[in-house]
């Protein structure tokens, strides 16, 4: 009798999905699964195309399926993870930001992403390759266990070549469901639709819409496959007619004239159009689950087409979620096309990898979320601190720690992580102030808890470096930390007696206080004592005024100490300038 996989984390919406995939893999193979040893192999899909930097947002079409596919393995089932890289698709632009000003890059337009020369400087062979590679060592990095397939080798291998003649034989059912979707003649005044994708655009190129009618009403001069040209490479080719009988295709290439009859039972040089190449792949791999994004799940685009058209193919549309955006904190939607937009490893420059895999693990597919590349970024880490807080002590939310467990684990093991995860913005600020000195780093860091002392700064790594490189590749000139040299004579003169007699009050307890806990409670504790209140009292005790001059405190020392109104957290910059330095700055 077949065993349903019951979830225990049912506020997760992973565990969800994994309970409908595992339903739907058995519905397939029906009788084929008797214990979780024996059941079908579940199959899983991301698809990405390497015509640019791939950035946060495709990671999205990887990180659904992959934490889906994690579950159901960690139940002990058969997973394949497959990643469809599109690299036979045509270059359609030259992404902004990546061939600089160079007109040459636009002669490739139309040709395989893999027959155009990688970027200059590259050290791979072509442009699919480079992006790819980024790609696949990043997905390395968060622990993303899959299975590459390239769809030029697909291709130019013949291994689609029964997929490919069954489209063609078939064409006029493929055309009769694409014509349900096509755009019909726009009325004056009407509002184009929306914008869509690459992907979409390749499609509705390749769709055939404007096909003569051979008066039986099915479009005769409609064909699913597009030929490379062997001359120019390039797809900017018409199939003028094809032969089911012996398959022969003669296409013609309006870019440089050139003509040709193939028989397509030998010829390995085209593709499906997109509309027809994902269900194609659909049926051929036995895909269950694969997610889509919102630009492919509108009312006509490629997953809802493909619902109908993988039926020719004799498969099923898998089951997934649409996927919303993922944006950055002070930039617009991302687009690959337009070139400049972060990518994982871009994020993974400046936070661990269970971060990121946090980000995506916690929210819905469904909803939309963002990356934080600037001060947002030390928000995230005190809450994922916190988080990691509860769940060891076991006060955490169901749903919480199922999204950390997904964040710190596969069902491969651990992610590696710090040894030592000191909050993240005081590495920042240690890493802003020492300016790369590591011994200079390692002697503040070290007297952050003198009770437990950082011994050695690889104890620190690599959460260190992630805040050493955020410090150094996103903050602005102007707010990096520049301690002053010598003291602000006119300003220490200029102060009346409650501002000196602050400033001994700190420096008469910085000895006793010398720790980021004593020096916090301590410079807080100084407009309190002034005030004839004790150090320790909490803030419902206190009178509203008394914030005041805390503040006006704290900008005072930010003056004294390194020439402005804010700078990093006080504890931390008094440790990092040092006692005997502070003591100078500030007059004594």
């Amino acid at each position: 009798m077949p065993i349903v996989a019951q979830s225990t984390e049912t506020t997760d919406w992973v565990s969800r999905f994994a309970d409908e995939v595992i339903a739907e893999s058995e519905r397939r193979a029906p009788g084929a699964k008797t214990s979780v040893a024996t059941a079908p192999v579940v199959v899983v899909a991301s698809g990405l195309s390497p015509s640019g930097p791939i950035h946060l947002g495709n990671l999205r079409e990887v990180m659904t399926p992959h934490l889906v596919a994690d579950e159901v393995r960690r139940r002990g089932h058969q997973v394949r993870h497959l990643i469809s890289w599109d690299d036979y698709d045509r270059y359609r632009k030259v992404p902004a930001g990546i061939a600089g000003v160079d007109d040459s890059w636009a002669e490739h337009i139309g040709k395989p992403l893999t027959s155009v020369p990688a970027p200059k400087g590259s050290a791979h062979p072509n442009w699919a390759e480079h992006f790819k590679a980024a790609m696949t060592a990043s997905l390395a990095e968060m622990g993303v266990e899959f299975d590459g397939i390239s769809q030029t080798a697909q291709y130019t291998s013949g291994v689609y070549r029964e997929q490919i003649l069954h489209a063609m034989k078939h064409r006029r059912d493929i055309d009769a469901i694409l014509d349900q979707y096509r755009t019909k003649p726009k009325t004056a005044g009407k509002k184009s639709q929306k914008p869509v994708d690459e992907a979409e655009l390749e499609a509705a190129e390749g769709s055939g819409a404007a096909a003569e009618d051979d008066g039986s009403g099915s479009a005769a001069g409609y064909f699913p496959y597009k030929p490379y040209c062997g001359n120019c490479e390039k797809d900017l080719t018409t199939v003028t007619s094809y032969d089911d009988d012996s398959t022969e295709l003669t296409y013609a290439c309006t870019e440089c004239g050139f003509s040709e009859t193939v028989r397509l039972s030998e010829f390995n040089r085209g593709k499906l159009v997109w509309k027809v190449d994902w269900p194609m792949r659909w049926a051929y791999e036995g895909v269950v689950f694969e997610p889509s994004g919102v630009d492919h799940s509108s009312p006509g685009s490629s997953f809802q087409v493909g619902g109908q058209i993988v039926g020719i193919f004799g498969g099923k549309q898998p089951i997934g979620p649409m996927y919303a955006f993922v944006g950055i904190s002070g930039m617009a939607k991302m687009s690959s096309s337009k070139g400049g937009v972060p990518t994982p490893a871009d994020a993974l420059q400046i936070m661990e990898p269970q971060l990121l895999r946090w980000l995506y693990a916690r929210r819905r597919p469904n909803q939309s979320f963002k990356i934080a590349f600037d001060q947002e970024i030390q928000r995230l880490y005190d809450e994922w601190d916190r988080l990691d807080a509860k769940v060891a002590d076991d006060s955490a939310l169901p749903a919480d720690v199922a999204a950390h467990s997904r964040a710190v684990r596969t069902a491969a093991g651990e992610l590696p992580r710090t040894p030592r995860p000191l909050p993240y913005r005081t590495l920042a600020s240690v890493a802003d102030i020492t300016a790369g000195h590591e011994d200079q780093a390692l002697r503040i860091l070290s007297e952050l808890d003198p009770a437990n002392p950082l011994r050695a700064l690889e104890d620190a790594r690599p959460r260190y470096d992630k805040a050493e490189a955020w410090i150094n590749t996103h903050v602005p000139a102007d707010q990096r930390t520049l301690v002053r040299e010598e003291p602000d004579a006119e300003l220490l003169k200029s102060l009346d007696e409650q501002g000196r007699a602050s400033l001994r009050l700190l420096l008469d307890g910085l000895a006793d206080h010398w720790s980021l806990d004593g020096l916090t409670h301590l410079v807080y504790g100084v407009p309190k004592v002034q005030a004839g209140f004790s150090a320790d009292a909490t803030p419902k005790e206190l009178p509203p005024e008394i914030k005041t001059a805390q503040r006006s405190f704290f900008a005072l020392l930010y003056h004294l100490l390194v020439g402005r109104d804010t700078g990093p957290r006080l504890p931390t910059l008094l440790l990092a300038v040092g006692q005997e330095r502070v003591r100078a700055l500030l007059g004594e």
